[in-house]
């Protein structure tokens, strides 16, 4: 709640500076300086996502994003012991090709023995079930344990004092149920046993909202739907700070069901915290025209990231349907975009008029700087359409220009903006 707190503190700060620079600036005094600059590539944190094991992840110039599952027992195989190597290898590999990643923990996948780890199933009272998903042999946690209960909370605490604030990672998602997408839609669904009770669920957010301080982490609109999740039953849950991610964007009936889960958790989420999601998988044609510039089940996909504020999408095979320039040109389409409408000088002195292009903020700090210094303004908080001067003073030398800072970057990412000052 803290941090919900915060970030609205920051809303209204950046709405009141905006104001107050337009109406304080006395424009005659400053010297208009023409600016040319143009946003090339997807922007760091935004975009089309593929998996950190797809090929193109190594060489496609529109990747920003890299998705991965991680397994709870890969990291922890007994007691309070946590070996991160796994997913310190895996943010190493992102970062060395210039990206950042998108981490998915799950315990359960179709056709695979549950990614509990091994100290818990051997635990005489832990009772492992197993059950045909999607056709294949299942395993499903035991949510009435006490053990997986601490172990998933401590799990977490752990996972966020060391990566929090971890430039390798852009967004963290978290989950029940199959892929860890909050549904059983099929398998063994047993309330508060293959799933975990709503009780249980409403102790672990508000431990999420107490553990992680600046990334986001966010759930599936899935969590919406009252069967699965505890949103409907205690509305004040949707108070805290989490994103959301749409398994099935794109899909033909997503103006029934994905748009009315969209719409529990709130339109003005996006605000505050990422929406994400993946292109749908029910039909190969989904896969193969969800990307079409003619749109598909009629609705453009640019119109539909704009709709939902969308930040990113994994779209892993897109490139076997899609061109580059089409995948890069979808990309561009997504997340903050910045434009800089003014730019002028007195003295040392600058303001700087700036604009969100894009149809999401960013959800790091970054700031305006000019000659290394920055502004005092978080552009965390700059909406959609919403534009403000920010005033640096004593950093202009003569040709200095704008940049963009951000400390969650990697080596090799840089934050664009279009420019047209004459």
């Amino acid at each position: 709640m803290k941090k919900l707190q915060h970030l609205i503190l920051l809303l209204v700060a950046v709405s009141v500076a905006a104001c107050t620079m337009e109406e304080n600036t006395d424009f005659h005094e400053y010297q208009r300086v023409p600016l040319q600059s143009e946003v090339t590539g997807v922007q760091p944190m935004t975009g089309i996502v593929v998996w950190n094991t797809a090929g193109v992840a190594k060489t496609a110039d529109y990747v920003q994003l890299e998705f991965s599952y991680m397994l709870y027992n890969e990291v922890c195989k007994e007691k309070d012991v946590f070996d991160w190597s796994p997913m310190d290898r895996l943010l190493e590999q992102v970062a060395s090709r210039g990206h950042q990643a998108v981490v998915r923990f799950r315990y359960t996948y179709p056709g695979y023995t549950s990614a509990v780890p091994d100290y818990i199933k051997a635990l005489p009272d832990y009772e492992q079930r197993t059950s045909k998903s999607e056709g294949k042999d299942t395993e499903f946690p035991d949510w009435r344990h006490p053990e997986l209960q601490r172990f998933h909370k401590e799990f977490h605490r752990q996972f966020a004092e060391r990566y929090d604030k971890d430039p390798r990672l852009a967004f963290v998602q978290t989950g029940y149920g199959l892929w860890a997408e909050y549904h059983i839609y099929d398998g063994l669904y047993i309330k508060g046993q293959t799933f975990p009770s709503k009780e249980f669920q409403k102790e672990f957010f508000l431990c999420m909202d107490e553990y992680f301080e600046d990334c986001s982490w966010s759930i599936s609109i899935d969590a919406g739907d009252s069967f699965y999740g505890p949103f409907q039953m205690d509305k004040t849950l949707l108070d805290l700070p989490f994103g959301n991610f749409d398994d099935s964007f794109m899909c033909e009936d997503h103006d029934d069901y994905n748009t009315r889960m969209w719409k529990v958790f709130g339109e003005e989420r996006y605000k505050h915290s990422p929406f994400g999601g993946e292109f749908n998988y029910y039909t190969t044609d989904d896969q193969r025209h969800c990307l079409d510039k003619e749109g598909w089940h009629g609705r453009v996909f640019e119109d539909e990231v704009a709709k939902f504020h969308m930040t990113y999408i994994i779209g892993n095979d897109q490139p076997r349907y899609q061109k580059a320039e089409r995948i890069k040109e979808a990309a561009m389409a997504m997340g903050y975009e910045y434009t800089i409408l003014d730019y002028r000088v007195k003295g040392t002195s600058v303001v700087v008029d700036i604009k969100n292009t894009g149809v999401a903020p960013i959800y790091r700090d970054a700031y305006v700087a000019v000659g290394g210094k920055r502004g005092e303004y978080n552009l965390r908080g700059l909406q959609p359409g919403e534009h403000l001067w920010v005033e640096i003073a004593d950093c202009y030398t003569e040709g200095a220009v704008p940049t963009i800072e951000c400390d969650h970057l990697v080596k090799g990412q840089c934050i664009e903006y279009n420019a047209d000052v004459k």
